[in-house]
């Protein structure tokens, strides 16, 4: 896929939804966090079910340690691999409060150091919380960057790399957005909806429907 047409692909994404969001719900740094870890192999409904009550009780690293992993659990346990995202979590705020005032730092390395945070989580907390222009690649992201061409690549890392370098800078601090929306509500895993998205045209899928 060349430039002009990648291009092309980004500004049809930006036209059809200007201002893009994360679906996970959250008022500060450290709740995003804890969605994101909690949203590992989850989905964001679950996790925001979940999260409606848990931040209501304890919002900051020192209120969610205080619970201890048995009163987290009370709160998270209709999520997927809720016992380990527990005990992650409750080291992580360990963590934040010995290290960093309970806060949550702006560092990736930092990040990184977190229990339960790897790159792809370190790279939501980057982009949404502090507006930098990282690209988190999940599973919907993998599978679009794949199946349209834009960013083709064997492993997730890879196909991050691809899109730094080709993605034009007026689009990187959406694009993780527009790409897993996409990725979720249309190029879906399964069975692509191309009959209703508006880069079909623009796509390099050889087995459009």
């Amino acid at each position: 896929m060349n430039a002009a047409k990648r291009y092309a692909i980004f500004a049809c994404l930006r036209t059809n939804n200007p201002h893009p969001t994360t679906e996970l719900e959250y008022q500060t740094p450290f709740e995003l966090l804890v969605a994101v870890i909690l949203s590992a192999q989850a989905t964001d409904k679950s996790v925001n079910q979940a999260t409606r009550q848990l931040f209501l009780q304890a919002n900051t690293a020192e209120k969610i340690y205080a619970l201890g992993e048995e009163g987290l659990v009370s709160f998270i346990n209709r999520i997927g691999l809720y016992k380990n995202k527990a005990k992650n979590i409750i080291k992580t705020c360990q963590l934040l409060i010995e290290q960093y005032q309970g806060q949550v730092p702006r560092l990736r390395e930092q990040l990184e150091q977190l229990p339960g945070v790897g790159r792809k989580t370190a790279n939501v907390v980057l982009n949404i919380a502090f507006g930098e222009p990282t690209i988190a690649v999940d599973t919907h992201i993998f599978r679009v960057a794949n199946r349209t061409r834009i960013a083709p690549g064997k492993t997730v890392y890879e196909v991050e790399q691809k899109l730094l370098k080709w993605v034009p800078d007026e689009f990187k601090q959406n694009i993780h957005h527009w790409l897993i929306l996409h990725g979720r509500y249309v190029c879906k895993a399964r069975k692509p909806d191309c009959g209703n998205c508006n880069i079909a045209h623009l796509c390099e899928f050889k087995d459009k429907n």
